[in-house]
């Protein structure tokens, strides 16, 4: 007994889905490259640390601990409840780099419950925040 008629009807739908699945993978990879290349001009974090303490009920103290990027951090500008510390509050406010040493202290006023964030400000012009937080 000898077949004579072909059976070829299984070509067709694996063709289709081998191509499917080839264009899945092109079109991945092109919005892959497109969103991961439109991320390369975010700043990279610095990794710096400043921890606050209140001292009395009116008065914090802040601890510049320093950190990995400490030798770029030319000052931290503190506030409390929005309202910036005055310049003159000691050597973490400095402009020199020189007088920012990791265990400089300063004590500014700030009340019970205040909002206090200190940011730093990096010799590449970039700022961040160091800490917010609620004393």
């Amino acid at each position: 007994m000898a077949f004579t008629k072909k059976n070829e009807e299984a070509v067709s739908p694996v063709i289709g889905v081998i191509l499917m699945v080839a264009i899945t993978v092109i079109l991945a990879a092109v919005i892959a490259a497109f969103v991961f290349g439109m991320a390369g001009n975010i700043n990279k974090t610095k990794v710096v640390s400043a921890t606050l303490s209140r001292v009395n009920t009116t008065t914090v103290s802040a601890v510049y601990q320093g950190g990995q990027d400490s030798g770029s951090l030319t000052s931290i500008q503190w506030s409390v409840n929005g309202v910036d510390v005055a310049a003159n509050a000691g050597g973490l406010l400095s402009q020199d780099p020189k007088t920012l040493n990791i265990g400089n202290t300063t004590r500014f006023a700030a009340a019970a419950n205040s909002k206090i964030i200190g940011v730093g400000k990096f010799t590449d012009g970039s700022e961040q925040v160091l800490i917010d937080t609620t004393l």
